[in-house]
């Protein structure tokens, strides 16, 4: 499966009728020559599932989508296209459908945690559904609002921008691997380095959105958010770096397949067990909470100052796309954690191994982005300052340090028994101490608070 171009090139490749064009596949993924930069246990492992007959929901996606390409005349090109839309069409049909409900579900949430209901009286034909149509009411009126731009504005930018976020967005969940079955470009040698391209070119658009407006306000609060970005980027490139050493590529399918197995069959061997995928998730979910402007780093919009930052002069349906923007770039950086640390599409026990691994995916990617809803009704917002901080001074050495832990695990590896409980411990024991070294150095003289009632 790492030869996948588009979502369905393996099987394509198994059909005469649909065999894809070389030349456009290898254009687009170089994957296939994977296998021979790759470790040998890795590829040996990889080889045995997919030897094995796999079970019908596992291929009925790949299967379906071949089916319809073979109904079209046989000309190779024609092929090609179609089974690339049909990729497309799946990506955003599955993460449109989740970005909409995801929206009802933070407000509920949220509703919750705050001891109210939260949006429960949408009806359709009389059908309330646990308020579960509002995101649909909520699309017809960011359709119907007017659209204001101001006057000073550069009009072809400010009407790009929003776009643009969405775009860059969508560009970043096409390279992770969904499924055993399903790759868009997950199976690219360089989709760990495709993926942090594409996301750093989301700052473009937030700048274009900030500088377009003619106002200094959306101008200033755009910077602010490029620095916020820029700062966090830095450790989730580090901690990116180790698994991607570990596995022997780039390639995001194979990060996952280097997690496959279970200790006792029950214990996955997925990054996050490790002591520097335990100290890397860590890292990695604190920087993509900033890099998503979720809350406690939500510092571009405040709305106690009624202002939405560099969205200040935007309305109607174009922030309801920079809306949809960070809600997809959410889902891409927590399907990024999920590949790199929680074994991707790995069933988390061998006897559940029965469930298709896309389902894994998307339960592993739900829990998440739930866990970031529970960060916004729980913490406070950081100051400027505190945030920058915390990136520079604190996230970035221990993920440096983070690279000699997995140093120290990799030379340990043949330890076994006992042994390799002294190897997690000596491996762990830099991160941790850096850790409490540097919290109780930054936090001098601002912690704890003590509150006293008078």
């Amino acid at each position: 499966m790492r030869g996948c171009g588009t979502l369905l090139s393996l099987k394509t490749r198994r059909n005469p009728k649909t065999r894809l064009p070389q030349t456009l596949f290898r254009a687009f993924s170089p994957a296939p020559f994977l296998r021979n930069t790759m470790p040998a246990a890795v590829t040996t492992a990889a080889a045995a599932p997919a030897a094995a007959a796999q079970p019908f929901l596992e291929t009925f996606p790949a299967d379906a989508a071949a089916w319809l390409a073979s109904l079209l005349p046989d000309i190779e090109w024609l092929r090609w296209l179609a089974v690339s839309l049909i990729a497309i069409v799946a990506i955003l049909t599955v993460f449109g459908l989740t970005f909409a409900f995801l929206t009802v579900t933070e407000r509920k949430l949220l509703g919750r945690f705050q001891n109210r209901y939260g949006p429960n009286r949408v009806r359709v034909f009389g059908v309330r559904m646990f308020g579960f149509f509002q995101p649909f009411a909520d699309a017809v009126k960011a359709l119907t609002k007017e659209d204001i731009v101001p006057s000073a504005a550069d009009k072809v930018l400010h009407l790009l921008a929003p776009a643009a976020t969405v775009a860059f967005a969508l560009l970043g969940l096409a390279a992770l691997p969904f499924g055993r079955e399903l790759t868009a470009l997950g199976g690219m040698d360089a989709a760990l380095l495709y993926f942090f391209a594409a996301g750093a070119a989301s700052e473009l658009a937030i700048f274009m959105a900030g500088w377009s407006s003619g106002n200094k306000y959306s101008l200033i609060a755009a910077i602010r958010a490029l620095a916020q970005l820029v700062s966090y980027e830095l450790p989730l490139l580090l901690v990116a770096v180790p698994a991607a050493a570990v596995a022997g590529g780039l390639s995001l399918t194979g990060i996952v397949e280097s997690q496959g197995g279970w200790l006792g069959g029950v214990l996955p061997q997925w990054n996050i067990f490790t002591p520097w995928g335990l100290a890397g998730a860590l890292v990695f979910y604190i920087a993509a909470l900033a890099e998503c402007n979720r809350c406690p780093f939500d510092l571009p919009e405040g709305e106690s100052e009624i202002i939405a930052g560099y969205l200040t002069e935007y309305s109607g349906f174009k922030y309801a796309l920079f809306f949809m923007g960070e809600y997809f770039g959410m889902a891409s950086l927590a399907g990024l954690g999920v590949t790199l640390f929680l074994g991707g599409w790995q069933a988390p026990c061998e006897f559940l191994q029965f469930v298709p691994s896309y389902l894994w995916f998307y339960l592993k990617l739900v829990a998440v982005i739930l866990s970031f809803m529970w960060m916004r009704a729980t913490l406070l917002r950081l100051r400027i300052d505190q945030l920058m901080r915390l990136a520079w001074k604190f996230l970035v050495p221990v993920a440096l340090v983070n690279l000699a832990a997995a140093a120290i695990w990799q030379l340990t590896r043949d330890w076994a028994s006992v042994a390799r409980i002294v190897a997690w411990a000596l491996a762990f024991a830099p991160v941790a101490a850096t850790f409490f070294l540097l919290g109780k150095k930054l936090s001098a003289g601002n912690a704890p608070r003590v509150y006293r009632h008078i």
